[in-house]
């Protein structure tokens, strides 16, 4: 059988320093029998994006290690190839956000026997005006957390590094000083237009650890993202009940707002900074979203948060797609048959779903 080739992204950074592996020991756990590896270390932000762009050779899968921002740029460097890649996922970062939503275990061991076992679930990810995004698009107060707390703070502290910037250090001091951002937001034919602190547009169950969204209303390829939306407070004294509504999941259309949309534009009154899976997105005035449904191929187990493939729906087709169906339906019949034959003169059993698996 021959060895699958496997891009093996690794960002060296990420994640408590005790709980770190070298790219060489991630490549082993996965043994030599059934890998070929290109093993790539990232050095700078965005290094992950053209290490996929400029990888020699096709692929059989891209596999990245590190945080929510590694994963990012993977996939905005597996948007540009001309195929379908699936990627695996180990989870390395302070927060893991997405891994956990999608159900990948934190740890590295079984992060690879998950990618081993092969499953694929097609995976939503979202457009911010030229850039993609994988579960979170946010502005506002504490968006900045990820990126403007210190590397070395998270990889001493992991989550616990967040409370501390953002909560005790920074927020809560400078709560009084901070403006609202005035809005403009069209979303599927609707629109809202007010004052507030606070925006997150995701894919996701989890936003930075913090702020949760009932499961059985999130799911991970439905084409629709969840957007919280948080209006102005008056003084620091309002902002912990409010955060407490956040964390109980009590979304009273009043003070925080919850949709689920597939295209919103947001129009700004100034250019504010963005956040995108934790890295910080530019400074944007205007800006469009829309939602890529089941984009990626992610190897992850089998897991409810996704819907899977949907029936496919013969009666509105034309007269053209239904010959073409039928005939491609018909050439997987005659290969069926073809090794049907060849098993029956072998004494064997028909091997009926490699037959199945054959590409047209």
């Amino acid at each position: 059988m021959d060895k699958k080739k496997v891009l093996l992204i690794v960002n060296p950074k990420s994640g408590k320093n005790k709980n770190r592996a070298s790219s060489s020991e991630i490549a082993a756990k996965f043994g030599s029998d059934n890998y070929e590896f290109d093993i790539r270390e990232t050095t700078c932000s965005g290094d992950a994006t053209n290490i996929v762009k400029n990888s020699i050779g096709e692929n059989d899968m891209v596999v990245c290690c590190g945080g929510d921002g590694t994963f990012n740029e993977t996939i905005n460097g597996v948007m540009t190839l001309n195929r379908r890649v699936p990627i695996g996922y180990i989870p390395a970062g302070s927060t893991n956000d997405l891994a956990n939503t999608i159900g990948i275990p934190s740890d590295i061991d079984n992060a690879v026997a998950t990618i081993s076992r092969g499953n694929i679930n097609q995976y939503d990810i979202g457009l911010f005006n030229n850039r993609f995004f994988s579960y979170i698009a946010s502005f506002g107060v504490g968006t900045n957390l990820s990126y403007s707390t210190p590397q070395k703070m998270k990889n001493k502290m992991g989550h616990a590094a967040y409370m501390i910037n953002g909560f005790v250090l920074n927020l809560v001091p400078t709560l009084q000083s901070i403006k609202p951002k005035h809005i403009k937001i069209e979303y599927d034919g609707k629109t809202l237009e007010d004052n507030f602190f606070f925006g997150s547009i995701s894919n996701s169950t989890s936003v930075a650890g913090l702020f949760k969204f009932d499961k059985n209303d999130v799911k991970l390829d439905d084409g629709k993202f969840e957007v919280l939306l948080v209006r102005r407070v008056s003084n620091p004294l309002e902002a912990f009940p409010l955060l407490g509504k956040i964390k109980r999941m009590e979304y009273d259309g009043d003070k925080i707002i919850y949709l689920k949309c597939t295209n919103i534009k947001m129009t700004f009154d100034e250019e504010i900074p963005w956040t995108l899976d934790g890295e910080f997105g530019g400074n944007q005035k205007e800006i469009r979203f829309s939602v890529l449904n089941r984009a990626i191929d992610i190897i992850s187990d089998p897991n409810p948060m996704f819907i899977g493939p949907a029936e496919p729906d013969f009666e509105s087709e034309s007269p053209e797609e239904k010959e073409k169906r039928e005939e491609k339906e018909e050439k997987k019949l005659r290969r069926k048959r073809k090794y049907k034959s060849k098993d029956d003169e072998s004494d064997e059993e028909p091997e009926t779903q490699e037959a199945e698996n054959i590409q047209e």
